[in-house]
């Protein structure tokens, strides 16, 4: 009784096991694939990312913000900085985040030499920097 049980439970799982094999095609529509097609060229289009960064110094004088970059380079090699001029105002700023919180981590880290250090929302931002390659 017991061999008729085995061979009738192993002919069962062999059967089950050989059809959990078989491949799934699937037939989209012409203005599906086009949506698709469309999401694809929009996305590779795209050069910049919007994120986050650590604005570590807002000023008039250009001579104050190349020092205070000079500054975050030698104690903090690895971190990137950036620089944005909207007149009057030139804007140091640094790191490049994809969340808020992790600019918060920096801002914490800069706060005891640069007080002033506040997170800001950047819209360019290349994929490459926040990743960190």
């Amino acid at each position: 009784m017991r061999i008729v049980l085995i061979l009738l439970f192993s002919t069962l799982f062999g059967t089950l096991s050989s059809s959990a094999q078989e491949s799934v095609t699937i037939n989209e529509d012409y203005e599906v694939q086009q949506l698709l097609q469309q999401f694809i060229d929009i996305n590779t289009a795209k050069s910049y990312v919007t994120g986050w960064r650590v604005q570590v110094v807002s000023t008039t004088d250009r001579q104050r913000l190349e020092t205070v970059r000079q500054s975050i380079r030698s104690r903090y090699p690895y971190l990137t900085t950036s620089w944005v001029h909207n007149r009057p105002y030139y804007r140091l700023r640094a790191g490049a985040f994809a969340t808020k919180l992790e600019a918060l981590q920096l801002q914490h880290l800069l706060r005891q030499y640069y007080p002033g250090s506040i997170p800001t929302r950047d819209t360019e931002i290349t994929a490459s920097e926040i990743i960190g390659y």
